[in-house]
């Protein structure tokens, strides 16, 4: 190999097992089969460095082992202590796109017995985000492995309620026994096998009954918070003998019981005694009402004393009011230890963290969870909580009476660029502080995570002697941003701007050193970025704020060094909720074209002085810029692709069968070379490429899905730019670089380097071959280099495709080209298997022949030969290998019909068959053989599949599969209908929707009325509700409530076919069987709602369906209803 830097080994995927509900999952490393095997390339991977940027829940200790410390996440995994140089490890990289909800850390337990075990329940979403179920991963090398074992629900590591816990715990008695808090009803689980197996402690039935959409009912978390926390209490029992007495919160509704005891290891639960259930406090936002309090953590100190903060939500975001109690576990008595009164005007917030000092157990701080003006603050008392000092307090008012330091040199931009009036400081203490963490072998250091760092002292005691608290930044190695858009300009000092979401972003001029300040001016969620290719010096970007007027767009004329606002094109108000879309600059930064979430498409040819409507694209489309062609754009929705040449003026439809979504990408350098990355939403799916801006695409062969493409340096020796993709190939999902336009690929990461959803952005260097940036959603930003030296010259090969057949007549060699650039051929692999020269293929000069001896030996399908050099890069030959040696085939026709179910209509379908010396051997309907003279009649060549089988399938598309003695099967493709008219005439279907013009989900309530009195079969009604989808996105549907059971509701999303002015798709809601009958003269109500996986704004003012109007059920004959595929109730658009 030389110092070639190139390490050609075949992916690794990653295999787990599932047995039953409960398995254990073991994870293990296989290698992928040699057909198709990728060809992949070491690099070496890194953050840019950040350092935090999104909500670190909690840092957890162990007693066991000092410095043996980890964090855990709300979406980006979890991390080691490095006592060597203060820094976190990522334990959670190797998590993938298949299994991204992973990276939500629900909760983490440490073994303090074998210190090597750790555990975190791993979940992101508990709503329909996903569908994916919770897992328990489990490790014997302090995270550096993990094994995993599914939980039969989810887990909700970014949903509300996630600071509280822990919710997973280990029996300090009995390791080998662990405890989950589950929510959503799910109560409490146990293990006794380390985690490998888990069963519902059925005996405890207090699960929790409040959901956050009780409060807000716009709140994305409507499921039970659940059984937030689990403390067992090591004095119950004997060291190896589990503990007895087991204490648990749960989040109930106001005046209702939140901590629950057992006493005899789980046999029997009860409410503890006395507990101030009754809390009830008044509402700082509305003083006639009144709020109930939550108990957020439960910490028994050494002496028996549980102590728990309360607030009035579960978190992270809210708390208007808390309280703090102490319950003596040895004497039954409740004390209210609350440092401010919730009577008094002072107590505006809820307290969120609790820790004990584990040296002496009437020493404790405790933390508001969000005190958002003018800062937060920490109470901390040596006497129980008989007294408090605080970090701060007031000294007549603006002053304060300030108790501690903070030292932000790590992270210079925690201030947001803030200037705010006194009392209230640019830097804060944190928000979103559910918990803190005092270190079990130092009393003076302590940590706590907020919705944007890690903040850690050691001097902790210094506090009640007079001194002051020294907090700094304790996040090195934290990376969780949320990032949406990457440029890498071709000029100025830095290599690297990045968009994102909470932090706006950041100009990155040195990738390995924490910018001093985010974007500003103005501070946007910024979603996309781009520069004028031609005079680079220009930048605009474009995001999201909270709802109202602001501008969500900037401009910089300076390589991003300084920024101001433009107008937004738009009529803004105080509610508009309009996102940053999508935007693009023209070569020559004169001319701008930005696609709003939720409204049309503008274009400036003032650089934003001024905007107008663009004509012929559709809103919701994703732009991008000619990067040579200052009046060209490009546009790219729903799978089709559009072109303007007046400066985004007007643009023309060109293609029409592109994936649905996907990025969109134009080549530097080159007049109409554009690229689309699309996912599989209509069967579509890959990588595209024209060359004629649009008028024709040609897919990238090897690529299976594309999720987002960017372009670097060109290789040495190569004059057009690296692509760099997140893609499928071959079967595997990784980061991908072509040196070729797209001919071949090689994989740049690995299994240990995956970081769940990489499909947001992606760019090359156009300055450093080979490097490349990577964002992520909750991992940060990530760049990497070839590992070793890069090579001057690369070899190349012609053609890099061929196919081959197996059919003795039709065998050829296949040749290859090479150019060597002063390079010789090493050897030729496939897979990890080299050929042997001169029995599988033969050189002479620049000639390589491929024997067809060995090439018929090849499986049919894909294959992929790699050409190895002595300098430089890999070549690959991607064969398709095919066999068209066969018996004749027999044939059959028709290969379409249709049969109706309806009486008067049934008949038999005659098949006329055409043997060519075979014998018909059976007829399947999937695995199911049918049976002659029963099911069908076979008279010389002629079949006749009789109406008596047929008419017992169900309605939709049914294939028969006829297999003859030799040659290939043959299809006969039915479609069952079944026009039977219903006798009582006709259903009546009234309709409750969502009145908003612009919402982030459409509500449909429909109440479906049997108006005779014959019963229908509710599996054979469909109902359909029209609206434009407005933006490119995956479609999720829920069943929020019906009255013949949720599980009986079916949701699908059909594109409408020809597309109308007010609709291009359809909801259509269904019923399984389960649900029964609706009988004459009764209803039945199906509440419902959808949304875009991208929550994207729905604009509904244009829907044919929508009811701006209207809050309880009427007719509404915008909505359709089919009984059997018949028209039943309303009007078709």
């Amino acid at each position: 190999m030389g110092n070639k830097g190139l390490k050609k080994v075949l992916s690794i995927v990653l295999a787990v097992s599932c047995i039953a509900f409960n398995p254990q999952i073991n994870t293990q490393q296989v290698k992928a089969t040699e057909t198709g095997a990728v060809p992949s390339q070491e690099y070496n991977w890194k953050n840019v460095q950040i350092y935090a940027g999104g909500y670190v829940d909690n840092i957890v200790f162990n007693p066991g082992e000092q410095d043996l410390i980890y964090a855990r996440t709300d979406m980006g995994g979890a991390y080691r202590w490095n006592p060597a140089d203060s820094s976190w490890i990522p334990l959670t990289d190797w998590i993938g796109a298949d299994n991204w909800n992973n990276l939500g850390c629900e909760s983490l337990a440490v073994d303090s017995i074998e210190t090597n075990r750790v555990y975190i329940a791993a979940g992101t979403y508990t709503n329909e985000w996903t569908s994916a179920n919770g897992y328990i991963m489990r490790s014997e090398d302090k995270g550096d492995t993990w094994q995993l074992a599914e939980l039969p629900f989810k887990l909700g590591a970014n949903m509300l309620g996630r600071s509280m816990g822990e919710r997973l715990v280990i029996d300090p008695n009995s390791n080998n026994v662990l405890y989950l808090g589950a929510r959503s009803g799910n109560g409490l689980w146990k293990s006794t096998d380390y985690g490998a197996t888990w069963n519902k402690v059925t005996t405890m039935t207090h699960v929790g009954n409040y959901a956050p959409s009780e409060d807000d009912p716009s709140s994305y978390d409507s499921t039970l918070t659940g059984v937030v926390w689990v403390t067992p209490d090591p004095s119950s029992s004997a060291p190896g003998t589990p503990c007895k007495t087991i204490y648990i919160g749960v989040a109930n509704k106001k005046g209702q019981a939140t901590v629950y005891q057992t006493l005899d290891g789980g046999l029997t639960w009860e409410a503890v005694p006395g507990q101030p259930k009754n809390i009830v406090v008044p509402d700082s936002t509305n003083p006639s009402k009144t709020t109930g309090l939550f108990p957020h953590h439960g910490v028994l100190a050494s002496n028996g004393v549980l102590y728990i903060p309360y607030s009035d939500g579960v978190g992270p975001y809210d708390g208007h009011k808390g309280e703090v109690f102490k319950y003596n576990t040895k004497t039954g008595v409740w004390t209210d230890i609350t440092p401010i009164p919730t009577s008094s005007g002072d107590n505006y917030f809820g307290f969120g963290g609790l820790a004990v000092d584990p040296v002496n157990p009437d020493v404790l701080i405790v933390s508001t969870l969000n005190s958002w003006w003018p800062d937060a603050n920490f109470f901390r008392s040596t006497d129980g909580g008989a007294t408090w000092i605080r970090f701060w307090d007031w000294n007549g008012y603006p002053e304060r009476t300030i108790r501690y330091t903070q030292d932000i040199t790590d992270s210079p931009w925690l201030t947001f660029g803030n200037n705010p009036q006194p009392p209230e400081p640019a830097l804060k203490l944190g928000w979103m502080i559910g918990n803190i963490s005092i270190d079990p072998f130092n009393s003076d250091r302590m940590m706590y995570g907020t919705g944007a760092t890690v903040y850690g002292t050691n001097n902790l005691t210094d506090l009640e002697n007079g001194g002051k608290v020294h907090l700094s930044v304790y996040a090195k190695g934290i990376e969780q941003t949320a990032v949406q858009s990457l440029i890498s300009p071709t000029t100025g000092s830095a290599h690297l701007v990045s968009g994102m979401y909470d932090l706006g972003g950041f100009v990155h001029k040195d990738l390995d050193s924490v910018p001093d300040m985010m974007l500003r001016t103005p501070f946007l969620g910024n979603t996309s970025i781009d520069y004028a290719e031609l005079s680079p010096t220009r930048y605009v970007r474009v995001g999201n704020t909270d709802k109202g007027s602001g501008s969500r767009i900037g401009l910089s004329y300076d390589v991003g060094s300084n920024w101001f606002p433009l107008n937004n094109p738009w009529q803004s108000n105080s509610e508009d909720t309009t996102g940053g879309g999508t935007v693009a600059m023209s070569a020559d930064g004169t001319s701008i074209v930005w696609a709003p979430n939720g409204q049309s498409v503008y274009y400036s040819t003032n650089t934003g002085s001024s905007w107008s409507l663009s004509a012929g694209v559709p809103a919701g489309a994703k732009v991008a810029s000619d990067r040579v062609n200052p009046s060209k754009f490009y546009a790219f929705h729903n799978g089709s692709f559009y072109v303007s040449t007046n400066k985004g003026a007007t643009f023309t439809a060109t293609v029409t069968n592109l994936p649905y979504s996907g990025h969109i990408k134009a080549m530097p350098g080159i007049e109409g070379d554009v690229w689309i990355a699309g996912e599989t939403y209509n069967g579509i799916s890959g990588i595209f490429h024209t060359t004629d801006s649009g008028q024709s695409f040609t897919k990238s062969t090897d690529v299976e899905e594309g999720y987002v493409i960017g372009f670097g340096k060109a290789a040495p020796g190569e004059t057009y730019m690296s692509l760099y993709a997140s893609a499928k190939i071959y079967g595997v999902k990784g980061i991908f670089r072509s040196d070729d336009a797209g001919q071949t690929w090689v994989r740049i990461n690995d299994d240990a380097h995956q970081y769940g959803v990489t499909n947001s952005c992606i760019t090359g260097d156009p300055r450093i071959y080979g490097r490349v940036y990577l964002g992520t959603n909750g991992r940060g930003i990530l760049y990497a280099d070839i590992a070793g030296e890069i090579p001057a010259n690369n070899a190349s090969i012609s053609p890099t495709t061929a196919t081959f057949d197996k059919k003795t007549a039709s065998q050829a060699d296949i040749t290859v080209t090479l150019a060597l650039n002063g390079n010789t051929l090493n050897y030729i692999k496939n897979g990890s298997t080299a050929l042997v020269n001169e029995s599988d293929y033969t050189v002479s000069g620049n000639t390589v022949t491929i024997k067809k001896s060995y090439l018929a030996g090849l499986s049919v399908g894909l294959t992929a030969l790699t050409f190895d050099f002595s300098q430089g890069l890999d070549r690959t030959l991607s064969l398709t290998i095919v066999d068209t040696t066969a018996a004749n085939n027999a044939d059959i026709t028709p290969v379409q019909a249709n049969f109706d179910k309806n009486t008067e209509k049934q008949q038999d379908i005659s098949i006329a068959l055409t043997l060519n010396g075979n014998t018909l051997t059976a007829i399947k309907n999937e695995t199911t053989v049918l049976k002659m003279d029963e099911d069908y009649s076979l008279t010389g060549t002629t079949v006749v599949v009789r109406k008596e089988y047929l008419e017992k399938l169900n309605n939709g598309t049914v294939n028969l599969t006829f297999v003859f003695s030799a040659g290939a099967s043959k299809d006969l493709s039915i479609q069952i209908t079944d026009t039977t008219p219903v006798e009582i005439g006709d259903i009546q279907v009234q309709f409750i929707g969502t009145n908003a013009a612009s919402t982030q989900g459409i509500g449909a309530k429909f109440r479906i009325i049997n108006t005779g009195n014959t019963p229908i079969s509710l599996s054979d009604v469909k109902l359909r509700y029209y609206y434009t989808v407005d933006t490119a996105a995956s479609q999720n549907f829920y069943c929020d409530w019906t009255n013949v059971g949720m599980a009986n509701i079916t949701g699908t999303f059909e594109a409408l076919n020809p597309a109308k002015a007010t609709a291009d798709y359809y909801l259509e809601i269904g019923f399984t069987s389960g649900a029964g009958t609706l009988e004459g003269g009764q209803s039945v109500d199906v509440h419902t709602r959808f949304a875009k996986s991208d929550w994207s704004a729905y604009t509904q003012t244009n829907d044919y369906s929508y009811k701006a109007t209207g809050s309880s059920f009427e007719d509404w004959n915008k909505v359709t209803a089919y009984i059997n595929g018949v028209l039943s109730y309303g009007i078709e658009p």
